[in-house]
């Protein structure tokens, strides 16, 4: 039952510039992603994380730099598989000047429908980042038990389809997720189910640390009593 940490990576040049970044090289965190990426190893302190997963492209790595710093023992890995979605030919193009491509209008209400021109699909993209989740879960709870924890820090996209996968909603309802730069989102995978424990949390995660009870497949009946 390992637990799964979501991270977008902090803001970025193309953010600020309202640029589709996609796989485009050379972007990078501004000074405000800098300042985000710097307080990460505050809010994931409590956590004892087993593993680092990262999108290969820098905007990811930048935001890693100051956590693995802070744990120089910790395992680092990238994955092609929780990279950008390659938006093709859209990718380094000013947002403002996609909004009226009738493309635009099927990648915010029939996402599961839409391929980008010279890129790839939403629905590919959903395919090969789900396929990294499990497999790294797999792979990190034989490792080190099912208590451990795992960071992955990838896009925005990818991990609203991460998410989505895990709600067991259609990709088409995708769109309806929101998770900000730098935010966190915790899946807990079981047996049975997963479980969307947080979702775009902006604060520290201490809560999340490891508890002497374990918790099971079941969801809470009535909701629980939260943390202590």
């Amino acid at each position: 039952m390992a637990t799964l940490i979501l991270v977008r990576h902090g803001r970025s040049t193309a953010n600020t510039s309202g640029l589709l970044a996609g796989r485009t090289p050379g972007v990078h965190l501004d000074e405000r992603g800098a300042a985000q990426a710097a307080a990460l190893p505050d809010r994931l302190a409590a956590l004892p994380l087993a593993a680092v997963v990262s999108s290969p492209l820098e905007r990811c790595r930048e935001t890693l730099g100051p956590l693995l710093d802070a744990r120089p023992s910790l395992a680092f890995h990238t994955d092609e598989r929780i990279s950008e979605c390659d938006y093709g030919d859209w990718s380094g193009r000013k947002l403002a000047e996609l909004t009226d491509y009738p493309l635009m209008e099927v990648v915010q209400q029939h996402p599961s429908a839409a391929a980008f021109p010279g890129g790839e699909s939403m629905r590919a993209m959903q395919t090969r980042a789900v396929e990294a989740v499990r497999e790294w879960n797999a792979r990190v709870e034989a490792d080190h038990g099912p208590d451990a924890v795992f960071v992955m820090c990838s896009h925005g996209d990818i991990i609203k389809s991460i998410v989505a996968d895990a709600l067991g909603m259609h990709l088409d309802l995708f769109q309806r997720i929101s998770v900000e730069p730098c935010s966190l989102t915790a899946i807990r995978y079981t047996r049975l189910r997963p479980f969307l424990v947080r979702l775009g949390e902006t604060g520290d995660l201490g809560a999340l640390a490891p508890k002497e009870s374990a918790p099971t497949s079941d969801a809470e009946v009535g909701g629980g009593a939260g943390a202590p």
